[in-house]
């Protein structure tokens, strides 16, 4: 990787993703379930804040119960929690606002303590090489597609998509562009396990013990 590639992964600003509803969980805020002492946002943003220019949460409702992060916090702009791709416009229209020399954004599950240290770079790398639009992260033969670097010029094209062509699916607006899909390694574990259950959390203990993190 240049070194030129390097400095522009380090500039890219990303935003968490905790709009979700946590059904399975009994609701809540899914990123505030403790892993080992810590929260799974905690764990998140330890992971990610050396790797990117600044953080954003998106979530919905009272943004107070996030201020001991100290992070910016954004609500969906599109009605009725349409998934992710809100949270992602959200993120898309904060940078726009306030990083205006960005071209790039991650997106990142809020859920997922184990994300690697060597995400931005590599998705970064991947998308100048293969002269893509987007990259999206993989493992294990599996698609992430909430864990991708977005271009912030395709958000209005994104608004349209979740407004008028009713898009709710990452991957079938992605699909509309020249995509690149970094894969990494699930040994010794998968970096994207997200915790959607109070099974999940049981194992997130094991893997945190394993990560030694």
């Amino acid at each position: 990787m240049t070194e030129l590639t390097q400095n522009a992964a380090a500039q890219v600003p990303c935003v968490l993703l905790a709009g979700g509803l946590a059904r399975r969980m009994g609701g809540g805020d899914k990123p505030m379930r403790m892993i080992g002492g810590r929260t799974i946002l905690d764990r998140v943003i330890a992971r990610l804040a050396p790797q990117c220019g600044a953080l954003i949460l998106n979530a919905n409702g009272d943004p107070a119960r996030f201020a001991a992060f100290g992070l910016p916090v954004v609500a969906d702009s599109v009605a009725d929690f349409p998934g992710p791709l809100a949270g992602i416009l959200a993120g898309l229209d904060w940078v726009a606002a306030n990083r205006r020399d960005a071209e790039w954004m991650l997106s990142a599950a809020g859920d997922c303590p184990f994300l690697p240290r060597d995400l931005v770079a590599r998705l970064v790398a991947a998308r100048a090489t293969e002269a893509a639009e987007l990259a999206v992260a993989a493992s294990g033969g599996q698609s992430h597609p909430v864990i991708g670097l977005w271009k912030v010029a395709l958000r209005e094209e994104l608004r349209h998509a979740l407004t008028m062509d009713d898009i709710r699916k990452i991957d079938r607006f992605t699909a509309r562009y020249r995509l690149a899909t970094v894969s990494w390694p699930t040994i010794p574990l998968d970096p994207f396990f997200n915790a959607n259950t109070a099974e999940d959390l049981t194992e997130a203990e094991r893997l945190a013990a394993l990560d030694g993190d």
